[in-house]
């Protein structure tokens, strides 16, 4: 009998796996050449080509022993796909967590791996087919453009799968996808073309493209009087700020929903010559055409959102000069006109918006509102955008969201399977004045995994590294409103509803 429970208690605390990390070297996958197979010691794992001291050696100081897997996909002739695949050698939760990129990618999601297997997950990333965070690659190579826009994401899911069952003897009972920026667009083009790679996806300011950083760079750019200096954006904000900040009933140098603030910036229009409390008139012209969706010149179409009042401290992404945004510019010159030197100032909004949304130049977008093949097997989206996002407006977000709405039969129909948040104050997928730190995986993990769909996500804000505000966010289209009592700082004095 003693001997018995020793044998038990000897098989409980060392897993038994199906094959060792080393023998997954010689594994036979389709398109597939795996290049390195090892066990990485706990907390010795070092970013490849970043610093071994500071932030980015912290990040892993804490990371679990895990079997690292490292692979290349050839599924077209052009294609050259890196990707890795960690899996946990102990206290495997049965479960993987993809990892989406930013930008033009180029990368290895590394920190976001790290964070998927300190959670317990197997983890999976890739660098979506090329080296380097620059369009440049996607000239005359359609492979390649194909691989970063979808295929990279979705072949490399069904290769973490099955070196998952290689190596544990059993697939992953579940499967999620966390990203952000070009993640939330990878997660949703996930969704929309692969409905069964996952069960969860957590979509974070999905970067579809638009002509947005070119119609600011015309704003400021093209014409130097109109150009506003990134000193003026406090003094904007705060004017905004004057304007709105109490249109939600509290004070808190937040607006809650910035398309009900209704801000002309000619109030700020200069009386006596230019100076840094106050606008030029072709200043305040800028200002407004930032503020305002893009247009066909020759129509008069809407053609895509703008950012909304709130942003401003965060304008420098878009209008800082002296070119357009560099991920929006890459994508004119190499994918739509095909042209290293092209010229952004000859751009023609009604012709150039048409060409771009060609099907072979819009490729990368995820903008299809058909989930119901996701949401057949009970999938759960959960989307989130900060309002003081100027990298990806956060209106298209929620233009994307309603028309998913509007697909399905309206939002009795689809609330148990997407909802979309909503951070005022928050940036560009984190950061800003705003409460924009919280949890995405657990809130996803009860609604996959117990039908607890999130009512509320308590978020915080943080400065010197201590707490000063929390706050819930709350599902679109409901606000968070103040209860009438208690410290406009605590999340508890607030309540989601509809405004």
């Amino acid at each position: 009998m003693q001997k018995s429970l020793l044998i038990l208690s000897f098989t409980i605390a060392s897993p038994i796996f199906a094959a060792s990390c080393e023998s997954l070297a010689s594994l036979a996958l389709p398109d597939t050449a795996i290049t390195s197979a090892q066990v990485v010691p706990a907390g010795q794992f070092s970013q490849p080509g970043a610093p071994g001291k500071g932030k980015a050696a912290n990040v892993y100081k804490d990371l679990p022993e895990f079997c690292r897997v490292a692979a290349t996909l050839k599924p077209s002739s052009d294609s050259d796909i890196k990707v890795e695949f960690w899996l946990p050698t102990s206290n495997w939760n049965h479960k993987l967590q993809s990892v989406g990129n930013g930008g033009w990618a180029g990368v290895i999601s590394y920190s976001a791996m790290a964070e998927a297997v300190k959670a317990g997950y197997a983890s999976a990333s890739t660098d979506t087919g090329h080296v380097g965070g620059s369009g440049s690659f996607a000239l005359d190579h359609p492979e390649k453009l194909i691989d970063f826009s979808w295929r990279s994401e979705h072949e490399m899911t069904v290769k973490a799968k099955a070196v998952v069952e290689a190596f544990y003897g059993t697939a992953p009972r579940l499967s999620y996808w966390n990203g952000c920026s070009t993640g939330g667009r990878q997660g949703l083009k996930e969704a929309q073309k692969f409905p069964d790679d996952y069960d969860g996806i957590i979509t974070g300011a999905p970067a579809n493209r638009t002509a947005l950083a070119l119609w600011v760079a015309f704003a400021v750019l093209k014409d130097p009087a109109s150009f506003i200096p990134p000193s003026k954006y406090p003094m904007i904000h705060q004017a905004v700020l004057n304007a709105c900040d109490l249109r939600d009933g509290v004070k808190d140098g937040l607006i809650e929903d910035p398309t009900r603030c209704k801000f002309d910036p000619k109030v700020l229009l200069c009386r006596n010559g230019d100076g840094p409390a106050c606008l030029t008139a072709p200043q305040v012209d800028a200002a407004k055409k930032i503020y305002s969706a893009g247009t066909n010149p020759r129509t008069g179409q809407v053609l895509f959102p703008s950012v909304v009042p709130g942003s401003e401290l965060n304008w420098g992404v878009l209008g800082a000069g002296p070119e357009p945004s560099a991920n929006i510019f890459d994508h004119f010159k190499y994918v739509v006109f095909k042209n290293p030197s092209w010229d952004w100032k000859t751009f023609d909004f009604d012709k150039g918006i048409a060409l771009a949304e060609q099907p072979e130049n819009a490729v990368m977008n995820a903008t299809d509102p058909n989930l119901k093949p996701f949401f057949a097997h009970n999938g759960k989206l959960l989307i989130y955008h900060g309002w003081a996002d100027t990298n990806v407006a956060p209106l298209n977000t929620i233009k994307y969201y309603k028309s998913v709405v509007d697909t399905l039969g309206g939002a009795s129909k689809t609330t148990n399977n997407v909802r979309l948040f909503l951070e005022p104050g928050m940036g560009h997928c984190a950061g800003g004045e705003g409460p924009n730190v919280f949890d995405k995986v657990g809130p996803l993990e009860q609604w996959v995994e117990q039908g607890k769909a999130p009512e509320k996500i308590i978020a915080s804000h943080s400065t010197s590294g201590k707490v000063d505000r929390t706050r819930p966010l709350c599902p679109y289209p409901q606000v968070a409103k103040y209860r009438g009592t208690g410290s406009i700082d605590e999340a508890a004095n607030f309540a989601c509803q509809l405004p």
